[in-house]
């Protein structure tokens, strides 16, 4: 499918084009792309009356992670078309720009027979139709003609369209709850405008309420109303993260309890069908192949639990299945399924099913990087697994020091087991909390069972286990106040 095309460059054998492509940006996708490139010879919108010059494959997350790439031109049987090179650059379109404003009044009219006025503000913008559109509401502040309301935050996007030049209309009133409020008086500004108050020197505008202004002769005003201070600052999204170069770093834990049934059975979860997939392979394989595109050297550690282990059979909660325990990484989500195979014949399954040592080695990776100061790695922990946890208090515990920590766990339940334990652990209904009652500082656990997506395409399952990733690392660094 032609997504778009550039412009031509003529008689040019190091083009700059001018065109952009703009491209919907979905981390939990494998978004694959081709960029061709074509020696336009004849006027022709036909491609193949043009000389085809070389082309490049890859996915928008390859392009993300390095914010720019430069390859080699392919011809199409993957050998290099001459010494041609190609360089893509990505940037995020979308505004994340917010303001936020801290407003005050001064000496407004009083409206209300007894007693002073209970003004409040709101903030216009000109619409497509050209009638003004209301975007914001303060509080009401009662009794006073003197109010201070509470600074507030809103997207740039939604008070002015991004545009700091564009006009906004602000109208003071005096509530009633009988809704028929009053109205005190207004005024005309910009963001630009109001971004020139300081904390120092605030803004004042007066409140003009034209039917008076037309009545009396000597009206000077409704009163003062003070921009206090306008900030405006951006609210990072995930991609300013990626951009910025932090690298998601990626770790399987692998479930080998005796529950899941002699490997060599078929009957059994962790026995390679003769297509050679098993539900542990296709989560592996759905989960790690839109990671890998994150981290640049592409080195995943996978462990595994509950096994007895060669030469001398102790359980281990912790070993790589490489059975290297000083270099437990794997080259690729393809290194780890090579593992995974290998090590099935020489381990006994074994349990019980301990889940605390893997998140805590996880979590102690994830404790060094932090001393950094820096937005530059966030760990995920793929756990799978076909059953009840064993240390669920002691699990608890781990997940809750795990939520202070830039880190996540994908939670895969394959077989038919009861999961209750699991959906305990994802706190999207209720925030989990540790044996000790420690609240989780955040929702960290992402717990999907594999049931669900046996006969869907196998790209749902990424999406439903990553889509809550990209929030999860915006909040970490935000809660930090780390910038990309």
């Amino acid at each position: 499918l032609q997504l778009d095309r550039t412009e031509t460059a003529v008689n040019n054998l190091n083009p700059a084009f001018a065109k952009k492509f703009t491209i919907d940006y979905h981390f939990e996708e494998v978004q694959k792309l081709k960029f061709a490139l074509f020696d336009q010879d004849k006027s022709s919108m036909q491609l193949y009356e043009h000389d085809f010059l070389g082309e490049f494959s890859c996915t928008l997350g390859m392009i993300v992670s390095s914010k720019k790439i430069t390859r080699t031109l392919l011809l199409g049987n993957g050998k290099p078309a001459g010494k041609g090179m190609i360089t893509i650059a990505a940037q995020e379109l979308s505004d994340n720009r917010v303001i936020t404003l801290s407003m005050a009044g001064r000496k407004l009219d009083k409206k209300d027979l007894f007693g002073k006025s209970d003004p409040f503000l709101e903030f216009y913008k000109p619409g497509d139709d050209g009638k003004w559109m209301l975007v914001h509401r303060t509080e009401v502040i009662k009794y006073t003609l003197d109010p201070i309301w509470k600074p507030f935050t809103v997207p740039l996007v939604s008070l002015c369209d991004g545009d700091v030049e564009k006009p906004i209309k602000v109208m003071c009133y005096d509530y009633d709850s009988d809704g028929g409020h009053d109205f005190i008086g207004e005024f005309q500004t910009s963001v630009a405008r109001m971004c020139e108050a300081q904390d120092a020197f605030p803004l004042e505008v007066e409140c003009i309420n034209p039917k008076k202004q037309k009545k009396k002769k000597n009206y000077k005003n409704s009163g003062i109303i003070i921009v206090k201070s306008c900030k405006i600052t951006r609210d990072f999204s995930f991609l300013d993260y990626i951009l910025g170069g932090c690298q998601l770093m990626f770790t399987v834990g692998i479930d080998f309890t005796a529950s899941n049934g002699n490997p060599r059975d078929p009957t059994s979860l962790h026995y390679i069908n003769p297509m050679g997939t098993n539900e542990y392979l296709s989560a592996i394989w759905a989960v790690g192949q839109i990671i890998q595109d994150y981290d640049s050297d592409k080195m995943f550690p996978a462990l595994g639990f509950g096994a007895q282990l060669p030469p001398d059979w102790k359980v281990s909660h912790e070993f790589a299945i490489n059975f290297n325990p000083t270099n437990p990484f794997c080259s690729g989500v393809e290194g780890i399924v090579q593992a995974y195979s290998a090590c099935l014949p020489h381990i006994r399954f074994y349990g019980p099913t301990n889940f605390s040592p893997i998140v805590n080695h996880v979590a102690r990776f994830a404790a060094q990087a932090t001393q950094q100061e820096a937005a530059s790695q966030y760990f995920i922990l793929l756990i799978i697994t076909d059953g009840v946890i064993s240390d669920m208090d002691e699990t608890r515990h781990a997940v809750v020091q795990a939520s202070k920590l830039p880190m996540s766990i994908i939670i895969v339940g394959v077989g038919n087991a009861d999961f209750a334990a699991m959906e305990f652990l994802d706190g999207d209904s209720r925030v989990l909390r540790s044996h000790t009652g420690e609240e989780a500082v955040r929702d960290i656990v992402q717990f999907v069972p594999f049931r669900d997506f046996r006969n869907a395409p196998k790209e749902t399952l990424a999406k439903a286990v990553l889509a809550e990733l990209p929030q999860q690392v915006v909040q970490y660094f935000k809660h930090r106040n780390l910038p990309p």
